[in-house]
Parts: structure tokens; C-alpha cells; sequence
């Protein structure tokens, strides 16, 4: 859809925007298939407006889970318009400000966002999954045995061998090991809460001094670990391990003050999700630089790599991947 239509289209949904110069700017947005704008207007705040494809189901979802969100007293963009049938959602403009940006600033500056962020998204964990319900709310497939299964294949197939070239029979025998199998079977096996699904800093916005959750089309039945592991292990960030475990005693604190059960196995819990995560990233970096033509991905691999050896070398019976981890080219 071209610019001149999408302002055309702005201008029917938003009659006060007729009367004022209005510009429309394209946003690059990680590596989502939806396409964003900026829509700016003399003396009107600015709006953000989101072109997504009805191929993939989950963006059909971005409108009702972000008004579940705003209802369990989650911070999210206000909705202003949806039009389904051409697939355009007119939302409140945050701003440019997310918690990536904060990279490179001193442990007790970004301390505070990362404690909020654990917070906001512990509403997410408790208050929307209790809220779930009623709200008869259509989610993508909860996590499952064979939903791990599938991240770690995601990591054998798009990372192991057509990144680092391994040939088939090498990525076989990694990922037949029967603990990576046994991880699967005991993450699903847990009782799940709503999770946000890909909670990592760029998808945290900061405004107001306060923290916004973005991209959230993907929420899902899920661990809590598996957010926080996703926040604590981002491959676009560096955290210190002492960092990680002072947000991850925080989030503990936070959780069992909203009525979660925090079981004497959360950490070892915790670990595991990182390993799934992490190789979910890995896999992703891997089939977006090589097969969707964004080689910058493929930057973040060696940051993912070591932080995969570093949760792998914590999980029993993993030696052989962790020293397939330390050869790899």
C-alpha cells in the first residue's frame, strides 16, 4: 500500500487531520513482517500506524490482547483505530526511547528501568492470566513438549548447519541428546501463566518514566521464566551475571508479592528457559540473515553463542554441546 493511500486512508479515519500538513515517515522494526509509520500533523501528537499482513495469524491478535493488556493495568499503546479488513491499526505514539537504548549507561541508571520491566511484565504473569478467562481472548498454541522441540530444531537447522555449517549427522547427534529432550518434557509439564513471548528490550519502550510493553501479538500460555530469561539473557544487551541475579531475586520478590508461587526449582526452571530461548534467538538470527536477506542479524549470533554456552555449562548432561559451543568456528 502506497504512502499517499495509508495518509489517505488517516485522513477518513481522523476528520481533524484535513486541516493541518501531515507527514508520514517509514519506521524500521526488527524483524517483523508488519511494516510502521510515523504520522505527524501540525499541532496534533503524533500517532503510530501499523500495516500488517492477514498470513500470520498472531498479528490479527495485536488489537484485542492490547485492549486485555490496558484492562489488567498493563502498560501497552492505547488503540485508537482498526481497520481489519485492510489490515491498518492506528495507535498511540510512544516514542523512540526503549530500554536497548539505555545499553551503555551505568548499572545503577538502568537498574531501575529493568526492575520496572520485571514488574510490568509479573502484571502479565498474574493479573492477565487470572483475567484470562472471561476475556475470551483467541491466543497462539500454548507452549508444549512439542513447541521446545520445534525452538530447538529452530537452533539445529538455522544455526548449527546452514550457519556454522555442521553437517547433518553432527546436528543430529546434538540434537538427539536425551536431555534436551527431558528439558521439553519437564517445561511443559509445568503449570503455565500468560507469557509475553519476546521480552527483550527493544520491545520494552520508556516514557514518562515509565515502561511500555510493544510486540506483544505473540502472548501466549507459557513459564514466567521464560520472559525473564528472555530480558536477562537479550543478546542485544550485556548484563553482568551479578546483575542477572539481582533482577532475577527482584522479580521473585515482586511475583510472590502479587500471589505467585515461587517453588525451591524456579531457578533450575529458570536456566532451562534460557537454554530454549537462546536457541530460539540463535535459530532466528540464522533464517533472517541467510533465507529473509538481513545479514545484520547475523551480528548477534557471537553474543547468543556465549551466553548459550554460559546457561548450558549450568544444566547436567550437556558437556558435549557445551564443547561443540567452544569449537565452533
Amino acid at each position: 500500500m502506497s504512502l499517499e493511500r495509508l495518509l489517505l486512508q488517516t485522513q477518513e479515519k481522523f476528520p481533524k487531520y484535513h486541516r493541518s500538513h501531515v507527514e508520514i515517515a517509514p519506521l524500521e522494526k526488527g524483524g517483523s513482517d508488519r511494516k510502521f509509520y510515523r504520522i505527524c500533523a501540525g499541532g496534533e501528537s503524533p500517532v503510530i500506524l501499523v500495516k500488517y499482513s492477514s498470513q500470520k495469524e498472531e498479528n490479527r491478535h495485536y488489537v484485542e490482547i492490547a485492549k486485555f493488556l490496558a484492562a489488567s493495568d498493563i502498560n501497552v499503546p492505547a488503540i485508537y483505530f482498526h481497520d481489519a479488513s485492510e489490515g491498518l491499526i492506528w495507535m498511540q505514539d510512544l516514542g523512540d526511547e526503549d530500554l536497548w537504548s539505555w545499553r551503555n549507561a551505568t548499572w545503577e541508571q538502568r537498574r531501575t528501568l529493568y526492575e520496572s520491566a520485571l514488574y510490568e511484565v509479573s502484571k502479565l504473569h498474574i493479573v492477565a492470566t487470572q483475567n484470562l478467562p472471561s476475556s475470551g481472548l483467541r491466543l497462539e498454541r500454548e507452549f508444549s513438549e512439542q513447541l521446545y522441540l520445534w525452538e530447538q530444531q529452530y537452533f539445529f537447522d538455522n544455526c548449527l548447519r546452514a550457519h556454522f555449517g555442521l553437517e547433518e549427522t553432527a546436528v543430529r547427534r546434538y540434537a538427539e541428546l536425551p536431555v534436551m529432550h527431558e528439558i521439553a518434557a519437564r517445561l511443559a509439564s509445568l503449570p503455565r501463566v500468560l507469557v509475553h513471548r519476546d521480552f527483550q528490550s527493544q520491545n520494552i519502550l520508556i516514557r514518562d518514566d515509565r515502561v511500555w510493553l510493544i510486540d506483544f501479538q505473540g502472548m501466549r500460555p507459557g513459564l514466567p521464566q521464560y520472559d525473564i530469561a528472555s530480558l536477562l539473557y537479550d543478546p542485544y544487551v550485556d548484563l553482568a551475571g551479578g546483575e542477572r541475579g539481582k533482577l532475577l531475586e527482584f522479580y521473585k520478590m515482586a511475583a510472590r508479592r502479587g500471589g505467585m508461587e515461587i517453588t525451591g526449582d524456579f531457578d533450575q526452571t529458570f536456566h532451562f528457559c534460557a537454554l530454549q530461548r537462546l536457541m530460539q534467538a540463535l535459530g532466528a538470527y540464522g533464517f533472517l540473515g541467510l533465507q529473509k536477506g538481513r545479514p545484520d542479524f547475523l551480528t548477534h549470533i557471537p553474543a547468543a553463542r556465549r551466553s548459550l554456552r554460559e546457561v548450558a555449562a549450568r544444566i547436567d548432561g550437556l558437556d558435549e554441546f557445551v564443547s561443540l559451543l567452544d569449537v565452533l568456528p
